[in-house]
């Protein structure tokens, strides 16, 4: 096996709820239906969704019966292949210079200590940086996102609170092309993706980053908190529609033992992960990896 580093880490609790309940599977059942009801089973209390879970346990049962196999280990490493296969099926991008992150999400799930890792992450890469603090409706938000800004090393624009945010978008745009900026990061208030008037002020700073910054490459991303599951998928759905999401940033799987919505993310929603929070530091921020993701869930 390859060497694997934080990512795989962090899904220790996964890992050790899969796995436990996998090993008492093969322990009492061959290979047949009950076998394979059982597995899905496992698969949707680890939070795959059941529509992604019966199309793996059927690709499985497939491969399985077609090679007569009956060894466990051939049937988890086949696992392991289909759940890397349907991870893979969203692609990411790679990233292009200039360009705008928009980072959305609801309340409470680390958008702005995201962002602070990305800044980081991003200046480690040699790229300069600049913050948009368009959560202009929390109190002191700007503030925190200073504090990221200071750690960093970044710019950061900002605006009084309650200020249009869509404002505090225009001059960040604004400042990254007089200064030939590489990345633009935007933090956005924290919202019920059920409310209407707040999922519409996203599609108006969508429209600004569109009509102003034409030239740059503009990302939305949605920041997920790992440990909240299915809902995370339902949330994603939303968003989504709203503002057509081109990633997920992951937060706190290191806190979670249902990682499997993951798997239905990318492969029925047919949206990438492109970082993974795993861990409390600036520095805990990892680049997805579909075969470290599925090591660390096995």
């Amino acid at each position: 096996m390859a060497f694997f580093g934080k990512l795989f880490s962090a899904l220790k609790k996964t890992k050790d709820n899969v796995s436990t309940k996998l090993r008492l599977l093969f322990a009492k059942n061959k290979l047949g239906d009950e076998f394979y009801d059982e597995l899905e089973e496992i698969l949707i209390s680890a939070d795959v969704s059941v529509r992604t879970a019966d199309d793996i346990v059927e690709q499985v049962k497939e491969e399985a019966i077609g090679e007569k196999v009956k060894d466990q280990g051939y049937v988890v490493d086949l696992l392991k292949d289909i759940l890397q296969d349907t991870l893979e099926q969203a692609e990411i991008p790679e990233i292009q210079y200039p360009c705008v992150l928009m980072l959305v999400g609801v309340n409470g799930v680390g958008k702005t200590t995201t962002i602070g890792k990305l800044a980081h992450y991003f200046t480690r890469k040699g790229k300069s940086v600049v913050l948009a603090a368009g959560d202009t409706f929390r109190a002191a938000a700007s503030d925190q996102l200073t504090v990221w800004a200071d750690r960093a090393g970044v710019r950061i624009v900002k605006h009084e609170e309650g200020s249009d945010p869509s404002a505090v978008v225009f001059d960040a745009v604004s400042s990254a092309k007089a200064r030939k900026t590489d990345v633009v990061i935007v933090d956005t208030a924290g919202r019920l993706h059920v409310k209407a008037n707040l999922m519409n002020e996203l599609s108006k700073m969508n429209r600004v980053v569109n009509r102003e910054y034409p030239e740059a490459k503009f990302y939305k991303l949605l920041v997920l908190d790992a440990t909240t599951g299915q809902n995370a998928f339902n949330q994603a759905k939303v968003f989504d529609e709203t503002v057509d999401l081109d990633g997920i940033v992951l937060t706190k799987l290191d806190g979670t033992a249902k990682g499997g919505f993951v798997v239905s993310l990318c492969g029925e929603l047919g949206i990438p992960v492109w970082f993974a929070g795993v861990g409390e530091k600036q520095e805990d921020i990892e680049p997805f990896n579909a075969e470290e993701f599925v090591e660390g869930f096995f």
